[in-house]
Order: C-alpha cells, then structure tokens, then sequence
C-alpha cells in the first residue's frame, strides 16, 4: 500500500502530465489578457515551461544530499535566470535559438532526473539557469509594449516557485522509495523535449 507521501508525490506528477497534449510554446495569444493571473497560469497551461520547472525540482530533490541548500540550487537559479531572460525578450535583445533550446532544455532536465546526477550547487543553478534564460526570453518577447508586462512577470515568477515546490516535494517523497515513478516522469520529460526538437529539425 502507497503511504500518503508517495500517493501525494504521484498526484503532483500525474497533474504535470495532464496538459501532455498542449502546444509547446504558446505564444502570444496566451498574454492576450496580460496582468498577474495571465502570467500565472500561462506556466500551468504552457507544457514546455510546466515540464521544466517540474523536472528542476524533481532532479533537485533526488540528487540532493541533504535537506537544506542543497535543494535550492536548482530551482534558485532556474527562477532568478527566467527573471533575467523576461528582461532581455521586453528590451528587445535578439538571442539564436530560442525555441530549439526550450526544447532542449526539457531533454537536458529530464535526463538529469533519471540519472540522479550530483552536481555542486553552484553548477546545478548555473547550467538550468542557462536554459531557463530562454524560457524567460519567450515571455519577455510576447510581452514585450505590454502596459502590465511586470504584473505578468510577477504571475509567471510565482507560478514558477509553486511548480519547482511540487517538483522537490514529488522529488523528496518518492527519492527513496518508488524512485522508478520519478524517473519515468524524467524519461517522459525527456522524450518530449527530444520530440520537440525532431520537429524542429
């Protein structure tokens, strides 16, 4: 029998696949109605930046030595990177690659989850907080002569903390037993970001 944790793990994991059908990057039409709840729940609904921010937590908490710190690394840098990305897409800086590193970024993530790869905190912040400048950078674009583009920020950051806190939560609950649930997500994770990037090739 599932014990509570483990049972709350897989209903947080089940939730983040449950918009497996939407597009992988929504666009502008998704901040037609920009402001706090728009930027919300664009991160909910929009499965690239969902997978992610999941798959940050989820590889956080199963690589991690500890409680304490050691959790916080990734995730820390994923959203303070995701703020600077927004910053340069509504200031109009051009960078190559967007959608093809989003994409990437969801291959990258889900491997880690599967492989449980331990890294220093400082690397694990700085090489998801490269890829989380492209996600940032998609937003700052669609938003970009928006007149409540900080308010939208504000939505998409605090959706972003929500998501890497059920990431780490999944991840934690499910690191010692039923670790195979959490790495089957990372490998759903995976197969998606390297499907996205088939396409595109």
């Amino acid at each position: 029998m599932l014990s509570p944790r483990t049972k709350c793990a897989l209903i947080l994991i089940a939730a983040s696949a449950l918009s497996m059908s939407a597009s992988a990057h929504t666009g502008v039409e998704a901040h037609s109605h920009s402001g706090f709840i728009s930027g919300f729940v664009h991160p909910l609904f929009g499965l690239d930046h969902l997978a992610a921010m999941v798959a940050v937590g989820l590889w956080s908490a199963l690589a991690a030595r500890s409680a304490g710190r050691d959790l916080l690394w990734g995730p820390a840098g994923f959203a303070a990177m995701l703020l600077v990305g927004a910053v340069l897409g509504l200031q109009g800086v051009a960078l190559p690659a967007v959608e093809p590193m989003i994409a990437a970024s969801l291959l990258v993530t889900g491997l880690l989850v599967v492989s449980r790869l331990r890294v220093p905190g400082l690397v694990a912040a700085l090489g998801v907080g490269v890829f989380a400048v492209f996600h940032g950078v998609a937003h700052g674009y669609e938003l970009a002569g928006s007149d409540s583009a900080w308010w939208t920020l504000a939505g998409m950051l605090t959706a972003t903390v929500l998501l890497h806190s059920a990431g780490l939560a999944a991840g934690w609950a499910l690191r010692h037993r039923h670790v195979w649930l959490a790495r089957a997500a990372g490998a759903g994770v995976a197969a998606f970001g390297g499907a996205l990037l088939a396409q595109m090739a």
